[in-house]
């Protein structure tokens, strides 16, 4: 039996290394593939690692299922999961697999031995090994569509942001106007990375032909954005501009990559999309996300360009739901991390 099962485990693994692999390529060969991936990780808010969603959407694509919020069973105790929201996974349901972190407090001799790999260790103020991520492994969680129970809403990005505008009330949406209320905030953010924020006519100071620009410079560094457009594109905008400055493209923080242009509005394009999207902001993708073309196939650089993404995404986002930063990451602390290998 022991046998039978760690071929099956093994037969998994090599299952869920090909999947990923082929939605990688996919997204590295057809724009369009791209784009889904975006839209689909703007409904959960960006919350799960790049190896975690693509897991999550190639198992409900093979299921037929239209996913909104995963959470594992729940313990006993009903403090977790969804038995902590009141709900019951159905009997004999599937789970859904995702890469959860092992943590431990390593030896002194394994702590030596991954230094000596190069390895970051986490230690204590008295020298010795912290317990840190070890390691991951495979753990179930469920869809809410296979749960049953008290009434229960996502807490996506877009409702959180609604709620709290509206002082705890839900409030219709103006038909053109721009939903998401995050304009300040926005601009706020990018004031918090140091940068002058200005809104300018079309065409005067940096813009040129831009609706939008992020100048760093010596004794410079403002984000310009057109003061004509309407405000659904000027959130967008400064969406895309606080991309720039978070994915390091005006100063070059991201050490050893020199981005090719393409690849950088490739990342703020596709970050303020999904964050948009997350708002809810009825936006459609601009031909930015259509420069994958720099790309040329490589499943490498594809690799890098949606990790920064959804790092970045989901950074904006819980800079913009602050509430949400803690019960999200105590929730399901596993959904965050790419796996590695032991």
């Amino acid at each position: 039996m022991a046998d039978k099962n760690r071929e099956e485990h093994a037969e998994l693994l090599a299952k869920i290394k090909s999947d990923f692999d082929d939605r990688l390529a996919g997204m590295a060969a057809d724009p369009r593939q791209w784009i889904e991936f975006v839209e689909r990780a703007a409904v959960f808010g960006a919350r799960y690692s790049l190896a975690n969603q693509i897991l999550l959407m190639v198992q409900a694509q093979e299921r037929g299922i239209e996913p909104r919020y995963f959470l594992s069973y729940g313990n006993r105790a009903g403090t977790s999961g969804w038995r902590l929201c009141g709900r019951q996974v159905r009997a004999d349901e599937k789970a859904f697999k995702v890469w959860a972190p092992v943590r431990r407090r390593p030896t002194q001799e394994q702590a030596l031995e991954w230094e000596a790999a190069g390895r970051t260790v986490t230690r204590d103020d008295r020298g010795r090994p912290a317990v840190q991520v070890v390691g991951f492994r495979l753990i179930n969680v469920f869809e809410l569509s296979q749960t049953d129970g008290e009434p229960f809403e996502p807490p996506t990005v877009q409702r959180i942001r609604r709620v709290k505008a509206a002082g705890g009330q839900v409030p219709r949406l103006l038909t053109g106007d721009d939903p998401t209320g995050a304009y300040d905030d926005l601009v706020k953010l990018i004031k918090d990375e140091g940068y002058a924020f200005e809104l300018m006519p079309a065409g005067r100071g940096y813009l040129g032909s831009a609706n939008g620009v992020t100048v760093t410079g010596v004794n410079i560094r403002v984000v310009q954005v057109r003061d004509d457009v309407d405000p659904a594109q000027r959130v967008k905008t400064t969406a895309h501009e606080l991309a720039h400055i978070r994915c390091g493209h005006p100063t070059g923080a991201r050490i050893g990559e020199n981005l090719h242009r393409g690849r950088k509005e490739t990342e703020a394009e596709s970050v303020a999309h999904l964050v948009c999207t997350a708002l809810g902001l009825d936006t459609r993708v601009y031909s930015d996300a259509y420069v994958l073309g720099w790309a040329d196939g490589d499943l490498g650089l594809i690799r890098e360009c949606a990790e920064a993404v959804l790092r970045v995404s989901r950074k904006i986002l819980l800079d913009l739901t602050p509430d949400q930063a803690n019960t999200e990451t105590a929730t399901e602390p596993g959904l965050d991390l790419t796996p590695q290998p032991r």
